[in-house]
């Protein structure tokens, strides 16, 4: 596992974009709610971050459609790279996944990094009808989603023009439309454990690790079970030809100016996680039901902030730093944890 990282570590964020709740609201409330996300997004441009991301969900709250978001998240934060962490895939059909995909790089100038993963819920039950989902099994589903995809991606074709299709010679061959090339090297796979890792590395894809791990009962801490992911994950990416890869961690550390916004940050995140660094992380369930370790939530100044991270021996490892922010916090409080990061923490991590 190679521990350097020539171009230093890139520092990014995630979010959750919220249009305005479940309930009826009106639809200026709800553009106005899209249109705060937007604005946070111009504002971490401005202060630097290499990345934004969003994440997915259905049937909630939180943004339904992230690629549309991030097309135009693009008109306004013009430099960083934008993507999602992750696109359940689950939910989604690969012809049209590779699509709107192709298209939203295209929009983004290629600046897009899409994160996609199984998901965030054991229980298919609510999401079958909506979704139009058959299988029994959802890793099989999700293997299925995602080879199809990036075949198409790939450039497979999928059948040939009859003299029913316009404006193309009968005979020729089809493919998903637009191709991107280099599209497929800027995607990454949400992998929990050193398997699924090590199979993201194998098909050239980026690696996302989340704030949880699979508790495998071993014992061993978050950042070992992280380390032994990330170690899969080299590996496979090597003997696959893809050299290193490129390895994201995601940490939810805030840096706080006052005890005030400690109180009000408090409210926003699980009481059962860490607030103290010296308190190390939690183990318990994950939203799937399954056993977790997570990783500690460090609430502190931007000193003890910075002196946390440096200490992760996973961000080490790794390529990029993804801040993810609150989820339930306001984009206010977003944008001024943001700024707080950008300006007090980032350069003790960049050296």
């Amino acid at each position: 596992m190679s521990e350097s990282r020539p171009g230093g570590l890139s520092i990014s964020f995630l979010c959750a974009v919220d249009h305005g709740g479940v309930e009826e609201t009106s639809p200026a409330a709800r553009t106005a709610a899209l249109e705060a996300s937007l604005d946070l997004f111009a504002l971490a441009d401005e202060l630097g971050y290499d990345a934004g991301y969003v994440r997915a969900r259905h049937l909630q709250s939180p943004l339904a459609s992230p690629l549309l978001f991030l097309a135009a998240a693009g008109q306004r934060a013009r430099r960083m790279d934008l993507g999602t962490a992750v696109i359940p895939l689950w939910f989604e059909n690969p012809a049209r996944l590779a699509e709107d995909l192709a298209t939203t790089d295209l929009l983004l100038g290629g600046r897009l990094r899409a994160g996609l993963s199984s998901g965030y819920s054991a229980q298919l039950a609510p999401y079958v009808d909506a979704f139009g989902i058959t299988e029994t099994d959802p890793q099989e589903r999700v293997d299925r989603v995602l080879a199809k995809t990036l075949d198409l991606l790939d450039g497979t074709i999928v059948a040939t023009a009859d003299a029913h299709v316009e404006d193309i010679e009968p005979g020729s061959s089809l493919r998903i439309q637009p191709q991107v090339r280099g599209l497929r090297s800027r995607l990454a796979y949400g992998a929990g454990g050193p398997a699924r890792a090590a199979r993201a590395g194998a098909q050239g894809l980026g690696l996302q690790l989340a704030t949880l791990q699979p508790d495998d009962g071993t014992q061993r801490t978050f950042e070992d079970l992280q380390l032994e992911a990330i170690a899969a994950y080299r590996e496979a990416s090597r003997e696959a030809g893809h050299g290193e890869g490129r390895v994201a961690v995601s940490r939810q550390v805030v840096p706080v100016a006052d005890e005030d916004e400690l109180e009000r940050f408090l409210t926003l995140l699980p009481r059962e996680r860490s607030v103290d660094p010296a308190d190390g992380e939690h183990r318990g369930r994950e939203i799937g039901g399954g056993r977790a370790v997570f990783s500690r939530v460090v609430l502190d100044t931007p000193d003890v902030v910075a002196e946390a991270l440096t200490s992760d021996r996973a961000v080490a490892a790794a390529d990029e730093l993804i801040l993810a922010l609150p989820f339930q916090g306001r984009p206010d409080e977003s944008a001024r944890a943001l700024t707080t990061f950008a300006h007090e923490v980032a350069p003790q991590l960049r050296g």
